[in-house]
């Protein structure tokens, strides 16, 4: 019977993912007699030696589609097995093993930031994230936000010579948390840091809205972003104890020149997370969840054509991914010259996207349905 319902879910969808989904749900249903540890080891990858935990309904993973609108049924089905049910585990497990073996040195060359004592590393895991580690260099401490990869992430720690104490992890999204396990496992003084609305998988410290994470010198903000997911946050590294810029992890609620799809709330809610974000100074360095700068910046010339700033940008992209250098960080100051999703204020956006959406007496309501039009499009929108 779960068979049937996930390939009529699955009907009209990428064949490739199909093809995944039908493959995992053959094999549990011929091993049904089994029972649910069985099943998990037996497509756990060959590294994971232990016995996977049982898994809460909660923790979900959302594969990435292009060019389909993640609104229509199909999809709203499609999302609604992988974050209520233990395949999406699998899933996980499965595009980790995949992407290890297309991407061994990950899917793009990254830079280090180094400022005054504090490190900023990028680590390009599975085929389009990044996790980071944010190193206090003089105390040889580090936190890592979003490690999908451990093995990916624990290289980086035995590299650098650090000690990890700290996981700060935006969302529940196997992309996002998948490594919490293992490496707070192996680094047993480790915290793992989210918010408690959001079903984070091996959360030990719950935190709210401008609560702040200190470990050594590095003071961190959590920020409540909710729309992607209902408990999204993002994480603000002051610059100030170290004398530079303020760093912002934003997850999957911005990307350079892009924003996340809103699964879990209203194009109402999204935006004011949005504003929270616009609320930042403009040289805050953005640190995203995805390596998305190419397609983003496509759609961005699709509604906003002569947009010279983000003409610029789009070249600069372009360059640096045709030698697969990674695209981050952005600031903020750029985001709002090019960025539609930090854009809805302007009267160029109101104008392009029909009428109906300009000023009125409630700008916030307007501002929403413009929000809302240009997340449908960038859905529906489709690379060159």
């Amino acid at each position: 019977m779960a068979a049937v319902v996930a390939a009529t879910a699955l009907k009209g969808r990428g064949a490739r993912n199909a093809r995944v989904l039908r493959g995992i749900l053959s094999g549990a249903t011929a091993n049904k007699a089994q029972n649910r540890t069985r099943a998990l080891q037996s497509h756990s990858s060959s590294e994971c030696k232990e016995e996977p935990e049982p898994l809460s309904p909660e923790l979900e993973y959302i594969p990435r589609k292009r060019g389909k609108n993640p609104m229509k049924a199909v999809e709203l089905a499609w999302y609604s097995l992988y974050t209520r049910t233990w395949l999406g585990y699998l899933f996980y497990r499965q595009q980790l093993r995949r992407a290890r073996n297309r991407y061994p040195k990950g899917h793009s060359r990254t830079q280090p930031r180094l400022f005054n004592g504090v490190k900023v590393l990028p680590i390009p895991v599975l085929s389009d994230n990044y996790s980071y580690l944010i190193i206090d260099t003089q105390a040889r401490l580090a936190v890592a936000v979003d490690p999908s990869d451990p093995q990916a992430v624990q290289a980086s720690i035995e590299k650098e010579g650090v000690t990890l104490v700290a996981i700060l992890c935006t969302h529940k999204h196997w992309d996002h948390s998948g490594g919490n396990r293992d490496l707070s496992r192996r680094h047993q003084e480790c915290r793992v840091y989210g918010s408690p609305e959001d079903g984070i998988p091996y959360l030990t410290h719950p935190l709210c809205h401008q609560d702040v994470v200190s470990v050594g010198r590095l003071q961190i903000r959590a920020l409540a972003t909710p729309g992607h997911t209902q408990g999204h946050l993002v994480y603000l590294l002051d610059g100030e104890p170290y004398k530079g810029p303020s760093c912002l992890f934003s997850g999957d609620l911005l990307f350079l020149s892009g924003c996340g799809r809103t699964f879990e709330g209203t194009a109402e809610t999204m935006l004011s997370s949005l504003d929270t974000v616009l609320g930042l100074g403009d040289d805050t360095l953005l640190w995203p969840g995805h390596e998305y700068a190419e397609e983003n910046l496509g759609f961005a010339g699709v509604v906003e054509p002569e947009n010279l700033a983000r003409e610029r940008k789009l070249q600069w992209v372009q360059r640096q991914r045709m030698e697969r250098k990674g695209t981050c960080p952005s600031t903020l100051g750029e985001e709002r010259s090019y960025n539609p999703f930090l854009r809805t204020h302007c009267l160029v956006l109101q104008e392009a996207l029909g009428p109906g959406l300009g000023p009125s007496e409630d700008d916030g309501y307007s501002r929403a349905q413009l929000l809302e039009k240009l997340r449908r499009l960038k859905d529906l929108h489709k690379s060159k």
